[in-house]
Protein backbone atom coordinates (compact mmCIF):
# COMPACT_ATOMS: atom_id res chain seq x y z
CA UNK A 1 0.00 0.00 0.00
CA UNK A 2 1.69 3.44 -0.70
CA UNK A 3 2.03 5.90 1.58
CA UNK A 4 -0.92 8.40 1.04
CA UNK A 5 0.44 11.99 0.21
CA UNK A 6 -0.88 15.41 -1.08
CA UNK A 7 -1.06 16.10 -4.22
CA UNK A 8 2.04 18.03 -5.20
CA UNK A 9 5.08 19.47 -3.30
CA UNK A 10 3.22 22.76 -2.02
CA UNK A 11 0.28 20.96 -0.65
CA UNK A 12 3.20 18.94 1.19
CA UNK A 13 5.02 21.44 2.54
CA UNK A 14 1.67 22.75 3.96
CA UNK A 15 1.01 19.46 5.70
CA UNK A 16 4.81 19.49 7.26
CA UNK A 17 4.01 22.85 8.51
CA UNK A 18 1.28 20.78 10.65
CA UNK A 19 3.97 18.71 11.90
CA UNK A 20 6.04 21.48 13.21
CA UNK A 21 8.59 21.30 10.28
CA UNK A 22 8.65 24.31 7.86
CA UNK A 23 10.15 23.22 4.75
CA UNK A 24 10.87 25.56 1.39
CA UNK A 25 9.90 24.56 -1.47
CA UNK A 26 12.78 23.14 -3.41
CA UNK A 27 12.98 20.90 0.13
CA UNK A 28 9.30 20.07 -0.46
CA UNK A 29 9.60 18.82 -3.84
CA UNK A 30 12.74 16.19 -2.98
CA UNK A 31 10.66 14.75 -0.40
CA UNK A 32 7.83 14.89 -2.47
CA UNK A 33 9.50 13.16 -5.26
CA UNK A 34 11.20 10.33 -2.89
CA UNK A 35 8.04 9.14 -1.49
CA UNK A 36 6.65 8.98 -4.84
CA UNK A 37 9.48 7.30 -6.69
CA UNK A 38 10.32 5.39 -3.42
CA UNK A 39 13.40 6.38 -4.08
CA UNK A 40 15.84 7.11 -0.72
CA UNK A 41 16.79 10.60 0.02
CA UNK A 42 19.80 11.66 0.44
CA UNK A 43 19.68 15.42 2.72
CA UNK A 44 23.30 17.37 2.73
CA UNK A 45 24.03 20.44 4.03
CA UNK A 46 25.64 22.42 7.37
CA UNK A 47 24.72 20.32 11.01
CA UNK A 48 21.99 22.26 12.37
CA UNK A 49 19.73 22.86 9.28
CA UNK A 50 17.09 20.19 9.99
CA UNK A 51 18.23 17.36 7.95
CA UNK A 52 17.57 14.89 10.91
CA UNK A 53 13.83 16.77 11.38
CA UNK A 54 12.63 16.01 7.53
CA UNK A 55 12.83 12.64 8.33
CA UNK A 56 11.20 13.03 12.06
CA UNK A 57 8.15 15.36 10.27
CA UNK A 58 7.39 13.04 7.51
CA UNK A 59 7.04 9.97 10.10
CA UNK A 60 4.72 12.10 11.85
CA UNK A 61 3.00 12.64 8.44
CA UNK A 62 2.03 9.66 7.81
CA UNK A 63 1.52 7.98 10.49
CA UNK A 64 4.10 5.64 10.41
CA UNK A 65 7.08 4.46 12.58
CA UNK A 66 10.39 6.12 12.39
CA UNK A 67 13.48 3.67 12.35
CA UNK A 68 16.59 5.65 12.98
CA UNK A 69 20.45 4.32 12.37
CA UNK A 70 22.95 6.48 13.81
CA UNK A 71 26.11 6.20 11.80
CA UNK A 72 29.21 6.70 13.74
CA UNK A 73 33.15 5.84 12.97
CA UNK A 74 33.68 1.82 13.10
CA UNK A 75 30.56 0.75 12.69
CA UNK A 76 29.66 -2.17 10.90
CA UNK A 77 27.16 -4.93 9.27
CA UNK A 78 25.85 -6.51 12.24
CA UNK A 79 25.39 -3.40 14.49
CA UNK A 80 23.23 -2.06 12.03
CA UNK A 81 21.65 -5.39 10.34
CA UNK A 82 21.28 -7.83 13.20
CA UNK A 83 23.25 -9.82 15.55
CA UNK A 84 22.67 -13.11 17.65
CA UNK A 85 21.30 -13.00 20.76
CA UNK A 86 24.55 -15.06 22.56
CA UNK A 87 23.71 -14.90 25.91
CA UNK A 88 20.41 -16.56 25.50
CA UNK A 89 21.46 -18.79 22.96
CA UNK A 90 24.46 -19.73 25.68
CA UNK A 91 21.19 -20.03 28.26
CA UNK A 92 19.06 -22.28 26.13
CA UNK A 93 21.80 -24.93 26.10
CA UNK A 94 23.12 -24.77 29.55
CA UNK A 95 19.14 -25.44 30.43
CA UNK A 96 18.98 -28.05 27.72
CA UNK A 97 22.13 -29.87 29.39
CA UNK A 98 20.15 -29.72 32.83
CA UNK A 99 17.47 -31.62 31.34
CA UNK A 100 19.46 -34.13 29.55
CA UNK A 101 18.73 -33.36 25.84
CA UNK A 102 20.99 -33.63 23.32
CA UNK A 103 23.43 -30.87 22.87
CA UNK A 104 24.02 -30.73 19.25
CA UNK A 105 20.15 -30.73 18.36
CA UNK A 106 19.57 -27.69 20.68
CA UNK A 107 22.31 -25.89 19.10
CA UNK A 108 20.31 -25.80 16.08
CA UNK A 109 17.60 -24.29 17.54
CA UNK A 110 19.89 -21.59 18.81
CA UNK A 111 19.50 -20.31 15.23
CA UNK A 112 16.18 -19.35 14.94
CA UNK A 113 14.28 -16.31 14.93
CA UNK A 114 13.92 -16.19 17.99
CA UNK A 115 17.30 -15.70 19.02
CA UNK A 116 17.95 -13.27 16.37
CA UNK A 117 18.17 -9.38 17.30
CA UNK A 118 17.41 -6.92 14.89
CA UNK A 119 19.00 -3.84 14.30
CA UNK A 120 17.58 -0.74 12.28
CA UNK A 121 18.50 -1.78 8.72
CA UNK A 122 16.72 -5.41 9.57
CA UNK A 123 13.90 -3.69 11.36
CA UNK A 124 12.97 -1.72 8.75
CA UNK A 125 13.03 -4.79 5.95
CA UNK A 126 10.09 -6.45 8.26
CA UNK A 127 8.20 -3.70 9.17
CA UNK A 128 4.32 -4.84 8.68
CA UNK A 129 2.24 -1.72 9.54
CA UNK A 130 -0.33 -0.22 7.19
CA UNK A 131 2.48 2.28 5.92
CA UNK A 132 6.18 1.27 5.29
CA UNK A 133 8.57 2.84 8.00
CA UNK A 134 10.74 5.49 7.84
CA UNK A 135 14.06 4.68 7.93
CA UNK A 136 16.54 7.65 9.10
CA UNK A 137 20.33 6.71 7.76
CA UNK A 138 21.99 9.68 10.04
CA UNK A 139 25.15 11.12 9.08
CA UNK A 140 26.56 8.77 6.82
CA UNK A 141 29.46 10.48 6.16
CA UNK A 142 30.42 9.53 9.53
CA UNK A 143 31.40 5.81 8.22
CA UNK A 144 33.67 4.53 6.43
CA UNK A 145 34.02 2.86 3.30
CA UNK A 146 33.10 -0.28 3.86
CA UNK A 147 30.22 0.92 5.48
CA UNK A 148 29.18 2.51 2.61
CA UNK A 149 29.32 -0.67 0.19
CA UNK A 150 27.28 -2.47 2.30
CA UNK A 151 24.61 0.33 2.41
CA UNK A 152 24.73 0.35 -1.48
CA UNK A 153 24.05 -3.37 -1.44
CA UNK A 154 21.15 -2.97 1.07
CA UNK A 155 19.57 -0.18 -1.10
CA UNK A 156 19.83 -1.71 -4.29
CA UNK A 157 17.65 -4.52 -3.27
CA UNK A 158 15.87 -3.96 0.04
CA UNK A 159 16.67 -7.56 0.89
CA UNK A 160 19.15 -9.95 2.90
CA UNK A 161 20.25 -13.32 3.41
CA UNK A 162 21.00 -14.73 6.87
CA UNK A 163 22.64 -17.84 6.20
CA UNK A 164 21.06 -19.91 9.03
CA UNK A 165 17.69 -18.31 7.98
CA UNK A 166 18.02 -17.70 4.43
CA UNK A 167 16.83 -14.54 2.50
CA UNK A 168 14.50 -11.96 3.69
CA UNK A 169 12.99 -9.17 1.51
CA UNK A 170 11.29 -6.32 2.15
CA UNK A 171 7.09 -6.41 1.59
CA UNK A 172 7.42 -2.92 1.13
CA UNK A 173 10.11 -0.71 0.15
CA UNK A 174 11.06 1.30 3.51
CA UNK A 175 10.85 5.51 3.15
CA UNK A 176 14.51 6.61 3.14
CA UNK A 177 16.14 9.34 4.44
CA UNK A 178 19.77 9.48 4.51
CA UNK A 179 21.64 12.94 6.38
CA UNK A 180 25.38 13.88 5.76
CA UNK A 181 27.02 16.83 7.11
CA UNK A 182 29.90 16.58 4.46
CA UNK A 183 32.65 15.90 6.98
CA UNK A 184 33.92 14.23 4.21
CA UNK A 185 32.78 13.49 0.78
CA UNK A 186 30.26 9.84 0.67
CA UNK A 187 30.78 7.91 -2.73
CA UNK A 188 29.12 8.63 -6.35
CA UNK A 189 27.76 5.23 -6.19
CA UNK A 190 25.82 5.71 -2.88
CA UNK A 191 24.46 8.83 -4.12
CA UNK A 192 23.44 7.73 -7.11
CA UNK A 193 20.95 5.38 -5.90
CA UNK A 194 19.15 8.86 -4.04
CA UNK A 195 17.91 11.98 -4.66
CA UNK A 196 20.21 13.97 -3.99
CA UNK A 197 19.38 18.05 -2.04
CA UNK A 198 21.38 20.22 -0.30
CA UNK A 199 19.34 21.93 2.55
CA UNK A 200 20.45 25.76 3.12
CA UNK A 201 20.00 27.64 6.23
CA UNK A 202 16.87 28.81 6.32
CA UNK A 203 15.64 32.17 4.03
CA UNK A 204 14.82 34.91 6.89
CA UNK A 205 10.98 34.67 6.66
CA UNK A 206 10.89 30.68 7.13
CA UNK A 207 12.79 31.01 9.91
CA UNK A 208 11.22 33.65 11.47
CA UNK A 209 8.05 31.47 10.94
CA UNK A 210 10.49 28.49 12.62
CA UNK A 211 11.49 30.36 15.73
CA UNK A 212 7.44 31.42 16.31
CA UNK A 213 6.51 28.00 16.28
CA UNK A 214 9.04 26.57 18.27
CA UNK A 215 9.20 29.06 21.10
CA UNK A 216 6.00 29.93 22.68
CA UNK A 217 5.83 33.53 23.77
CA UNK A 218 8.18 34.99 21.48
CA UNK A 219 7.07 37.83 19.52
CA UNK A 220 7.04 38.50 15.59
CA UNK A 221 9.93 41.15 16.00
CA UNK A 222 12.02 39.07 18.40
CA UNK A 223 11.75 36.72 16.25
CA UNK A 224 12.34 38.95 13.24
CA UNK A 225 16.19 40.53 15.14
CA UNK A 226 16.99 36.97 16.04
CA UNK A 227 16.61 35.56 12.65
CA UNK A 228 18.17 38.71 11.38
CA UNK A 229 21.25 38.40 14.22
CA UNK A 230 21.81 34.86 12.63
CA UNK A 231 21.45 35.49 9.48
CA UNK A 232 24.98 37.81 9.28
CA UNK A 233 26.63 35.44 11.80
CA UNK A 234 26.24 32.79 9.24
CA UNK A 235 28.12 35.43 7.04
CA UNK A 236 31.18 35.07 9.12
CA UNK A 237 33.68 32.98 8.73
CA UNK A 238 33.00 30.58 11.34
CA UNK A 239 34.61 27.42 12.61
CA UNK A 240 30.45 26.29 13.16
CA UNK A 241 27.91 28.61 11.93
CA UNK A 242 24.60 28.99 14.04
CA UNK A 243 21.80 26.08 12.71
CA UNK A 244 18.66 26.47 13.68
CA UNK A 245 18.65 24.32 16.85
CA UNK A 246 21.46 26.93 18.17
CA UNK A 247 18.87 29.73 17.10
CA UNK A 248 15.99 28.19 19.08
CA UNK A 249 18.21 27.84 22.19
CA UNK A 250 19.15 31.91 21.91
CA UNK A 251 15.34 32.77 21.32
CA UNK A 252 14.54 30.75 24.40
CA UNK A 253 17.90 32.31 26.58
CA UNK A 254 16.78 35.69 25.62
CA UNK A 255 12.98 35.00 26.99
CA UNK A 256 14.40 33.90 30.43
CA UNK A 257 16.49 36.83 30.54
CA UNK A 258 12.55 39.09 29.84
CA UNK A 259 15.05 40.11 26.78
CA UNK A 260 12.53 42.80 24.66
CA UNK A 261 15.26 44.12 22.49
CA UNK A 262 18.33 42.62 21.58
CA UNK A 263 21.89 45.42 22.31
CA UNK A 264 25.44 44.33 22.53
CA UNK A 265 25.38 43.21 26.39
CA UNK A 266 22.42 41.17 26.06
CA UNK A 267 24.28 39.22 22.27
CA UNK A 268 27.59 39.08 24.68
CA UNK A 269 25.87 37.90 27.69
CA UNK A 270 23.97 34.83 25.80
CA UNK A 271 26.63 34.09 22.72
CA UNK A 272 27.10 30.65 24.62
CA UNK A 273 23.87 29.67 22.99
CA UNK A 274 24.30 30.68 19.66
CA UNK A 275 28.42 29.45 19.29
CA UNK A 276 30.09 27.21 20.78
CA UNK A 277 33.54 26.96 19.56
CA UNK A 278 35.66 29.91 21.99
CA UNK A 279 37.60 30.90 18.44
CA UNK A 280 34.20 31.37 17.29
CA UNK A 281 33.22 33.08 19.60
CA UNK A 282 36.43 35.52 20.37
CA UNK A 283 35.67 35.89 16.55
CA UNK A 284 32.72 37.33 16.90
CA UNK A 285 33.51 39.84 19.64
CA UNK A 286 36.74 40.88 17.78
CA UNK A 287 34.90 41.93 14.80
CA UNK A 288 32.19 43.58 17.04
CA UNK A 289 29.05 42.66 18.38
CA UNK A 290 27.16 45.42 16.69
CA UNK A 291 27.93 44.16 13.39
CA UNK A 292 25.81 41.11 14.28
CA UNK A 293 23.19 43.72 15.51
CA UNK A 294 23.19 45.26 11.80
CA UNK A 295 23.49 48.20 13.57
Amino acid sequence: MPPVLPANPPELAAQLEGQGYFADVPLATAIFLATRLRQPLFLEGDAGVGKTEVARALSGLLGTKLIRLQCYEGIDASQALYEWNYARQLLHIRAAEVAGRDVLDVEKTCYSRDYLIARPLLEALEFEGALPAVLLIDEVDRADDEFEAFLLEILSDFAITIPELGRIEARERPIVVLTSNRTREVHDALKRRCLYHWVEHPALAREVAILRAKVPGLDAQLAENVASALGRLRGIDLFKPPGIAEGLDWARALLALGTVEIDETSLDLTLGSILKYREDQQRVRGEGLVKVLGA
